[in-house]
């Protein structure tokens, strides 16, 4: 059973119950609701019984980051959604499809519509009460009679990939919800020991402020704001050196003696910036961080953050990151998914048999394609996103003859991306189309070299693309696996007469994700039960993916009561 979720207004929902052909991927409305807020939670609550033999149903609506956000405030968790702007972002531009019954809308001001986020995105996963959106069932319909345009094998392809991407919603509105741990005494604690006491507003920390002077008496600049570029470019001029920057990377080849203390300075004002007492004021409350994910957020379909920075979490901030009392971290990281990936997609046996174990670019390197292991992997890493320098270029022909499957297939997505055409990942995410105006009559040299260096440019995207959004889609998959494990677990250990389902956070839950790692908070005593989940649910998520393959998809799982790197 499905059930469309329309947010009429705030104080109202249409809740419409519908029936889906299996084949034909039409829609029958059956009935529909009127219901308040307070409704809807019961509604789907009785249907989410966590000891129901019932299928759970599929609820669809607009926006996973709202709707669900609500639902999980009131203590109600889902099973499976649909969210039709995830899916419509996905489908708008697939190469399997026909989208024209996006552009051909009677309705054409309500159809874009859904080309867009919700206004507001962050303060609507706090609000109590959801906004209206277009019609959703409208949206459903036209999203199904896209998807019928793609042939059945390909279309199963991307219905899988639009589950997916509808599970990570909720895995990241959960994540959202549960937050990860935090002890903010430990977070100031490191702070104060790198940058000195928490300053008044408006002045520096006494580290950053020595280090200030420091610059200022170097440089013969009594003046000098280092937070300023502009300054900062106009006094190293001044002294005789000819950056054209104030980037980091330009400075440290600068000989002076002020330019240690500039680099320290910066790294030290990046911490305060990213993650000092301004960011944990506003992002860490009642002992936990919650970040805003946008699963799908970048063009590979790799996620993004909405607010915190999730995704650039430091290491030097993550002693702060501590379980509750007798609970515990699994810390879970895939090794080397991309080549992986590469191997599986492209069906090159010979790199899968080289990536037997947990380190792939050591076996490489045992088997004598490479020099040595940093080989392997810059050359590796090299091919996949077109380094033509350096190692990877030392490697690349080596690659060539020991890997030619893998190898020809990221060729032709990069000869695709140079002339301006599409590529797709394993389900069926597409690369938009490049476009490099010019190389007509007329054209002068400046010009066409700046078009092919564009163009090669485009062909690097691309050739990266098809691998970095197929890891993107692996990741979905082993998370889902991973979530819908947890929650069997929690239903088995917390069993009771009513039969009510416990919440989100009863139980083991995932709280953290970064591209190839989560963070799973558990009581101490299913520790050990969780770890052999993620390590199962990696390979799950290679055999749904590419069934029967020959790749592994290894992973190291650490178990603490901080958040540290599992390889360690």
């Amino acid at each position: 059973m499905q059930f469309v979720v329309d947010p009429v207004n705030e104080d109202e929902f249409e809740v419409t119950t519908i029936k889906v052909g299996h084949s034909s991927g039409d829609v029958q409305a059956l009935d529909a609701a009127r219901l308040s807020p307070e409704e809807l939670v019961e509604f789907v609550r009785e249907r989410e019984s966590g000891f129901s033999e019932e299928p759970h149903p599929r609820w669809v609506w607009a926006d996973t980051s709202i709707t669900y956000a609500f639902l999980l405030s009131h203590g109600v968790r889902v099973e499976r959604c649909h969210d039709l702007r995830k899916s419509r972002a996905i489908l708008r531009g697939a190469a399997w499809t026909d989208s024209r019954a996006f552009s051909e809308a009677p309705n054409m001001l309500e159809s874009n519509a859904w080309n867009f986020p919700p206004a507001a995105r962050s303060d609507a996963l706090f609000t109590t009460k959801p906004r209206a959106v277009p019609e959703p069932l409208t949206e459903l319909r036209r999203q199904l009679t896209v998807l019928k345009t793609a042939e059945p094998a390909l279309r199963g392809r991307l219905n899988f990939l639009l589950a997916a991407e509808s599970a990570g919603t909720l895995i990241a509105a959960e994540m959202t919800h549960a937050g990860i741990p935090w002890i903010r005494e430990i977070h100031d604690s490191i702070l104060a020991e790198a940058l000195g006491p928490r300053p008044l507003p408006g002045t520096r920390p006494n580290r950053l402020e020595s280090l200030a002077q420091q610059i200022r008496d170097l440089l013969d600049a009594p003046g000098l704001n280092p937070d300023s570029p502009r300054e900062l470019l106009k006094a190293l001029n001044q002294a005789g050196f000819a950056v054209k920057s104030t980037n980091k990377w330009e400075i440290k080849n600068v000989d002076h003696p002020a330019v240690p203390a500039l680099l320290e300075y910066k790294k030290l004002s990046r911490m305060m910036t990213a993650n000092g007492w301004t960011w944990m004021d506003e992002w860490i409350k009642d002992g936990r961080f919650r970040p805003i994910y946008v699963p799908g957020g970048a063009a590979t379909g790799r996620w993004g953050a909405d607010g915190g920075g999730a995704l650039q979490l430091p290491h030097f901030v993550r002693p702060a990151v501590v379980a509750d009392e007798g609970w515990s971290f699994v810390i879970a990281d895939a090794a080397q998914v991309e080549p992986r990936i590469l191997a599986a997609m492209s069906g090159d046996h010979a790199m899968a048999s080289a990536g037997r174990g947990l380190d792939m670019y050591q076996a490489i390197a045992d088997a004598g394609i490479t020099e040595d292991r940093s080989h392997a992997k810059y050359g590796m890493l090299g091919a996949m996103y077109g380094g033509t320098t350096g190692v990877s270029a030392q490697v690349l022909p080596k690659f060539k003859v020991a890997f030619p499957r893998a190898m020809g297939m990221l060729e032709r997505a990069a000869r695709a991306g140079e002339q301006g055409s599409v590529v797709h990942t394993w389900l069926g995410r597409t690369s938009a189309p490049g476009s490099f105006d010019g190389g007509g009559e007329g054209e002068d040299a400046a010009s066409a070299k700046d078009r092919r260096a564009r163009a090669r440019g485009y062909g690097r995207f691309t050739r990266n693309f098809i691998v970095q959004g197929s890891a993107a889609e692996w990741a979905l998959c082993w998370m889902a696996s991973v979530r819908q494990q947890l929650w069997r677990l929690s239903l088995k250990e917390s069993a009771g007469a009513d039969g009510a389902a416990p919440l989100v956070t009863a139980g083991p839950h995932l709280v953290f994700f970064l591209h190839d790692e989560i963070l799973v908070h558990t009581p101490s005593h299913l520790a050990p039960a969780v770890a052999r989940i993620v390590e199962d649910a990696a390979r799950e998520a290679g055999r749904l993916l590419f069934g029967q393959t020959d790749v592994e998809f290894p992973i190291t799982a650490a178990v603490n009561s901080t958040y540290t790197d599992p390889k360690s």
